[in-house]
């Protein structure tokens, strides 16, 4: 059985392009652990009038990519996405948690 996980983040204005692009060129690798790890389907919108990003994943089991920070893929990816990101400390994106309020 999958659930669903959602929560939304915020990029630097005018950062839009080269989030796309980045994400356009996403590592391997970091596919390959998200997919190994539960992550069935990961999707993320963007709201260009306010840049932020609304994110939903798919999940076999309880754990999406937020919880994966203590891998040294998720490091490096985090420290790449800073300089267009809202991150925390540790480069880890700032995100907040969305409640589901209504599925059809």
């Amino acid at each position: 059985m999958t659930k669903q996980i959602a929560f939304r983040m915020k990029i630097k204005p005018g950062a839009e392009s080269e989030y796309q692009k980045r994400h356009d060129e996403i590592w391997p690798e970091l596919k390959n652990l998200l997919k190994d790890s539960g992550v069935v389907n990961y999707s993320i919108f963007l709201d260009r009038e306010t840049s932020t990003l609304f994110a939903i994943q798919e999940v076999s089991g309880e754990n999406g990519s937020q919880d994966l920070g203590n891998e040294a893929i998720v490091q490096k990816w985090w420290a790449y996405m800073a300089d267009i990101m809202d991150t925390n400390e540790d480069n880890s994106p700032v995100s907040v948690s969305l409640e589901e309020v209504f599925r059809l």
